[in-house]
C-alpha cells in the first residue's frame, strides 16, 4: 500500500470556485486503486475534522489535484495539516496512510459553507475523472459491471466474508468486467471465470476503452471456455462461487449447474446468485424491443416473435457488443421461467441455506385481463439477488 498512492508535495492555499481551499496533488502510483479516500485535520489557530466526500470509484494511474473548501468561520493563522489516504472497498478491508503535518498559513475563510467540501480533478496527461465510470452511471455498461455489480457481490450480498479472499469461481462470467473488479477489491488467492461462449476474450479490448492500465490485471485471474453443466474442477475446490445473471439462459434447465456449484464450492463455502426472474419486466432480455410492460406474457409466441425480428432494437451500451434480432429471440425462447418461490426450494433441496437476500419490486402492477393466470409475486418481483451457504457435509461431493 505504502506505493499505491502518495501526496506529490506540501498542502497549501487556493481558491475553489472562489472559495479559499487547501489543495494537494495525489499521485496513484499503482495500476488502479479501488475507492480512494482522504480524511484531513487541521490543528493550532483553527481546527477542522474533515472526512471526504469524493465518492470516488476507482483511479487509474495518474497525477489528480484534490482540494478542499473550507467553511465559513475558521479562525485565521498558521495551522497543521495531518491527512490519511484511504484504499479500500469495506470498513473491514481497507489499507491506511498517515501524512507528516504540514504547516499551512490558513486565511480566515469569509465564504463558505457550514462543512468542508471535497473536489478532484485530474492533471494532464492523466485520464479526466469525468471519463471514468463512476462519473457515468449505470447508462454506462463498464459501470454497471465494474463499479456496481461487482460492490453488490463483494460488499452487499457477501458482507465482505474472509472467504473472499481464497478461490473465487464465477459460472457464466461474460465479458470478465465484473471479474476483475471481484480480484481487485477481494485480494482473492484465485478467481476463475467459466463461459463457454468465450466472451471475456474482449476483456483487454474493454478495459483499454474504459482507461484501465493493462497491468492493473492481476495475476490470480483466469478465464476458461467451461460450462456450468460440467465444471472441470474437483470437488470442494472453492471457498466463494458467483453467477449473475446467467442461470435463466443455461438451455435445457439449470439445476445440473445447481448441482456442480454445490459440488465444486467447499463445505460452508459461499454461493451468491443473480437469476433472471422470467415473468418479470426484466427477466425477458427483451428490454431494447419493447417498454410495454410484461409484453412477453400478454403477446402470443408468435406476436412476441414478430415484434423482435421486425424491431430495429433501441441497443443498450455494452461495451461494443451487439447481437442480432435473430440471437435475441433464440436466447428468449431457450430462458428457464425462473420464480423466486420455486428458485428457493430448489436451492433449499440441495442444502444450500440462505443468508442474505434482496429483492427488487415495481411500485405497481395494474393487472389486465391476459395478467389474470399470472401470481403477482411473479409480477411485480423484478430481481432477486441471493447469497447462501452451502451446508453439504463433509466429503459428500455432490
Amino acid at each position: 500500500m505504502a506505493a499505491a498512492m502518495r501526496w506529490e508535495g506540501a498542502w497549501s492555499m487556493e481558491a475553489s470556485a472562489g472559495w479559499p481551499a487547501l489543495a494537494n496533488t495525489l499521485v496513484v502510483e499503482a495500476a488502479v486503486v479501488i475507492l480512494p479516500g482522504v480524511s484531513l485535520s487541521l490543528s493550532g489557530a483553527a481546527t477542522l475534522s474533515a472526512t471526504d466526500t469524493l465518492r470516488v470509484g476507482w483511479l487509474p494511474r495518474g497525477r489528480y489535484r484534490v482540494r478542499v473548501t473550507l467553511p465559513a468561520g475558521l479562525a485565521a493563522g498558521t495551522c497543521e495539516v495531518t491527512t490519511h489516504l484511504r484504499m479500500g472497498s469495506t470498513l473491514t478491508h481497507q489499507h491506511w496512510q498517515a501524512s507528516d503535518g504540514d504547516r499551512v498559513a490558513l486565511e480566515a475563510p469569509t465564504t463558505g459553507g457550514s462543512e468542508a467540501g471535497w473536489a478532484i480533478e485530474s492533471l494532464s496527461p492523466s485520464v479526466p475523472v469525468d471519463n471514468l465510470s463512476w462519473r457515468k452511471g449505470h447508462a454506462d455498461w463498464f459501470y454497471r459491471h465494474f463499479d456496481h455489480a461487482a460492490q453488490v457481490v463483494h460488499g452487499y450480498l457477501l458482507a465482505d466474508a474472509p472467504e473472499l479472499r481464497g478461490r473465487i469461481l464465477d459460472v457464466g462470467c461474460g465479458d470478465g468486467i465484473t471479474d476483475f473488479s471481484l480480484a481487485l477489491r477481494t485480494g482473492c488467492s484465485e478467481l476463475v471465470g467459466i463461459d463457454p461462449f468465450r466472451g471475456y476474450e474482449r476483456l483487454p479490448t474493454i478495459l483499454h476503452d474504459n482507461h484501465v492500465p493493462a497491468d492493473a490485471v492481476p495475476s490470480t485471474l483466469r478465464f476458461l471456455p467451461a460450462d456450468g453443466n460440467a465444471i472441470p474442477f474437483p470437488d470442494d475446490s472453492f471457498d466463494v462461487v458467483v453467477s449473475w445473471g446467467s442461470v435463466e439462459h443455461i438451455k435445457g434447465g439449470y439445476q445440473q449447474a445447481l448441482r456442480e456449484m454445490r459440488r465444486v464450492l467447499r463445505p460452508d463455502g459461499l454461493l451468491f446468485i443473480h437469476p433472471g426472474l422470467y415473468y418479470g419486466n426484466f427477466g425477458h432480455h427483451l428490454g431494447e424491443f419493447s417498454s410495454e410492460p410484461h409484453f412477453h406474457l400478454t403477446k402470443s409466441r408468435a406476436e412476441v416473435r414478430d415484434l423482435v425480428l421486425a424491431t430495429s432494437p433501441s441497443y443498450i451500451d455494452r461495451s461494443g457488443e451487439f447481437a442480432s434480432p435473430e440471437q435475441y429471440w433464440q436466447w428468449f425462447t431457450e430462458l428457464n421461467p425462473i420464480t423466486v418461490p420455486q428458485f428457493e426450494r430448489e436451492l433449499r433441496a440441495l442444502g444450500f441455506e440462505p443468508w442474505r437476500v434482496a429483492l427488487r419490486t415495481e411500485d405497481l402492477i395494474e393487472y389486465t385481463p391476459a395478467l389474470q393466470p399470472y401470481p403477482m409475486q411473479d409480477l411485480a418481483t423484478l430481481e432477486l439477488y441471493l447469497s447462501c451457504r452451502n451446508r453439504k457435509a463433509r466429503g459428500e461431493g455432490r
